[in-house]
């Protein structure tokens, strides 16, 4: 056996990649997974085709996962993986100008035939013809391998090639001595009524991590210590897993049954596959036959006293707005989440996107102010889906939370929080029948929710315009013009019940880098290399968009200049420029792509001066 060089590394940037059909997801899935259970920070971007099975083979077919741990704080994916895995031609020529220039490239070699090289539109063989000079090439024969190991395994000569994903997985686990047992485990349980397929992965991922342990070719070993993190249990989470667990944890809090109705659509639907697991905890979970109905279902279920949820993307949203506005009007609780996905029409459905924005604030006839609320970082969608639910049934009104594909498909490892730690949700249906009316308000200008069925309590709702109070059918123009300020003034009450903007770094000065949603990581990660120069700038990130904080006029003013990098055409710059009449530096990349942190590192160097190293 050769002698292996053991190497203590802080953080590792890797990518998988192959054919949509190759498993990558489901590869660095389990990787990512693996490296939870070690005890390093992560973050992760899965990268796949809209297509269900693109050509085999073809530059359009390559799927991909990236994912970033580290020993410290991962607030990204990783800019440049340190490592590509490419299983074939196709999956090596799209990812290759991603890499950094030493990074190391590990290679399905039987996959470097004469049809899929043509496929990828290689004139050469990239593994001979030495244009892959100053990378750490490893050639790893993984499809052969793969059938010598599965000899005697009794599934055809098909199903044991698509075993290779977990050979290549098992050369990821040896070379950075990430625990495999989950994976083993994960496999029993999947195919345990498929005992041969189940003895097929197992066999391939044990010969991935043996053949890099005793060949001569993998001469290193890396080593990640686990991160210091906060007592707890914890659990590694894509965003759309937290955002219905956010919603759970809202319905026991609050006490309310959380009924969702939702029509699925990419990259949202994993919230709707993940809450009809929870049968158990009394979720009702409705797959209707259209944005519309989904949307109109979940307004008589908040009618009826249920906590209501829907989930869509930008085409979805669109749908949904005419029923947004009936929300509006009959000022009843409903949370939508808005997975943000590259636009217009339907786009780009598995890529990411900060365009709906402007759909969200003003895409509904007529004064319709809804709450709009935007999630940071994958774990982030847990909180911010609880807080949905909490402004929602305390102001009585519609509130958008906005996700995008990044955070809905990214992951990292959510402290499970403790029933004491969140905020108080509670809800109190109207009972007393004395002074009793439908649009009464109280303190926050919210009206009583009431409980059809209720004795004394008979009211009706409904779309037409309502008079003050009473509810009745109203076209008395005074009476409209009164009823939407007091609307609009409910939605910017809700800026009392929220906390004010938080600025990390010094409070005032030459550079502010204010940011919203998914660019939270690379923000963060940019701030933390310009601080580690010696260079001063501040960051704020708004996580409620209407209403604004309170203080966040007062904190634009305190900075000579404010970068606001958006995954749009600058959305809500245009937005700040209305309201706060200030001008403000643009930072804007519409790729289907989350910005980098070495972008926005460039950026904040082009404004306050500094080399960029």
């Amino acid at each position: 056996m050769a002698e292996k060089q053991l190497v203590k590394v802080e953080d590792v940037t890797v990518r998988f990649a192959g054919d949509s059909g190759d498993g990558m997801q489901l590869t660095g899935l389990q990787f990512s997974t693996s490296s939870a259970i070690a005890g390093n920070d992560l973050n992760t971007l899965p990268d796949y085709p809209a297509e269900i099975r693109a050509p085999a083979g073809s530059l359009n077919g390559v799927s991909g996962f990236q994912i970033h741990f580290s020993s410290g704080e991962s607030t990204t994916h990783g800019d440049q993986p340190d490592v590509l895995v490419a299983m074939n031609p196709a999956a090596l020529k799209v990812n290759l100008k991603d890499l950094k220039p030493d990074a190391t490239i590990i290679v399905n070699e039987s996959s470097f035939d004469s049809k899929n090289l043509s496929l990828a539109k290689y004139e050469s063989n990239p593994l001979d013809d030495d244009s892959l000079r100053g990378y750490n090439l490893l050639r790893v024969p993984m499809t052969k391998a793969v059938m010598n190991a599965l000899e005697g395994v009794n599934i055809s000569i098909k199903e044991k090639e698509r075993c290779k994903n977990f050979f290549a997985l098992g050369i990821m686990f040896w070379m950075y001595s990430r625990p495999i047992e989950p994976t083993l485990k994960w496999i029993e349980n999947k195919f345990r009524v498929k005992p041969d397929i189940l003895d097929a992965n197992k066999k391939a991922l044990m010969a991935g991590y043996h053949y890099s342990e005793m060949t001569e070719l993998f001469t290193t070993r890396f080593v990640i210590d686990p991160v210091k993190l906060p007592a707890g249990k914890y659990k590694n989470v894509t965003g759309n897993e937290a955002a219905a667990l956010g919603m759970v944890a809202a319905s026991w809090k609050g006490g309310l049954p959380l009924f969702l109705g939702s029509y699925p659509i990419t990259p949202a639907s994993e919230i709707l596959h993940e809450l009809s697991n929870f049968k158990g905890f009394g979720v009702k979970t409705f797959q209707a036959e259209d944005e519309i109905a989904a949307i109109c279902a979940c307004i008589g279920a908040s009618f009826a006293g249920n906590l209501a949820l829907t989930t869509t993307s930008g085409p979805g949203l669109a749908l949904k707005m005419e029923a947004v506005g009936l929300s509006v009007m009959t000022e009843l609780p409903l949370v939508i989440i808005d997975v943000q996905r590259g636009g217009p029409s339907t786009g780009l459905p598995t890529k990411t996107e900060q365009s709906d924005l402007m759909q969200a604030m003003y895409g509904r006839n007529g004064e319709a102010p809804v709450c709009v609320l935007a999630a940071s970082t994958p774990a982030d969608c847990f909180i911010m889906a609880y807080e949905a639910a909490r402004i929602a049934t305390k102001f009585m009104t519609p509130v958008i939370l906005l996700s995008d594909g990044y955070l809905s498909q990214g992951s990292e490892p959510f402290r499970i929080p403790k029933e004491d730690e969140l905020p108080d949700m509670k809800v109190e249906f109207r009972t007393e029948k004395e002074e009793f009316y439908p649009y009464l308000r109280d303190e926050n200008l919210s009206r009583p929710w009431a409980i059809p069925g209720t004795p004394g309590l008979e009211h009706r709702i409904g779309g037409l315009e309502k008079s003050h109070i009473y509810g009745n059918v109203s076209y008395v123009p005074e009476n409209h013009e009164f009823m939407v300020n007091l609307r609009d003034q409910k939605i910017k009450n809700i800026a009392n019940d929220i906390p004010d903007l938080e600025v990390k770094g010094e409070q005032e000065g030459e550079l502010l880098v204010l940011g919203w949603g998914s660019t939270y990581g690379a923000i963060t990660a940019a701030v933390h290399k310009i601080e580690a120069r010696g260079l001063k700038v501040s960051h704020a990130h708004l996580k409620y968009i209407n209403p604004f904080p309170k203080n966040l006029g007062d904190v634009l003013k305190r900075f000579k200049k404010v970068l606001l990098p958006e995954i749009n055409l600058g959305q809500l710059s245009q937005i700040l420029r209305n309201q706060y009449l200030i001008e403000l530096v643009q930072f804007n990349k519409v790729q289907g792509l989350p910005i980098k942190a070495s972008e926005i590192e460039e950026q904040i160097l082009n404004i306050i001066g500094g080399k960029n190293e």
